[in-house]
């Protein structure tokens, strides 16, 4: 009589195979669970989807935790910048502010991005 040894441990190896091979095809990593580079990548790619008005819930659902956040009030309103990083400086371990386009958010709502009106910003222009 032979053994049925061979064809359980074969049955068990292709079911691990095909396991796999799912996890593999059908898997998504959020943008969270993305290194560096797949992350920046990806990012850069979704800033051309996005659009004036947009919620912040709507924003960090789709791209993430921000790398770097700020908050305050001016004139009754929230404004909220959210950092992500879009574009590797220097090979340092660290991500800065300055490899990051901002986001900026007023009363929850996308109002602006990029470097340019995240200066105007600083200057209280883009607020008011």
């Amino acid at each position: 009589m032979k053994s049925k040894l061979p064809v359980i441990v074969g049955s068990i190896f292709a079911a691990y195979l095909a396991f796999v091979a799912v996890v593999v095809l059908v898997y998504d990593p959020t943008p969270d669970e993305m290194d560096w580079e797949d992350r920046q990548e990806y990012i850069n790619a979704k800033l051309t989807e996005i659009s004036l008005g947009q919620s912040i819930t709507q924003i960090k659902s789709l791209l993430g935790k921000a790398d770097f956040s700020e908050a305050k009030v001016t004139n009754e309103n929230a404004i909220q910048v959210l950092f992500y990083r879009t574009h590797h400086k220097k090979s340092d371990g660290e991500t800065t502010k300055d490899e990051c386009t901002p986001l900026l958010f007023k009363d929850q709502k996308l109002i602006a991005w990029g470097e340019g009106t995240y200066q105007q910003y600083l200057t209280g222009g883009l607020t008011n």
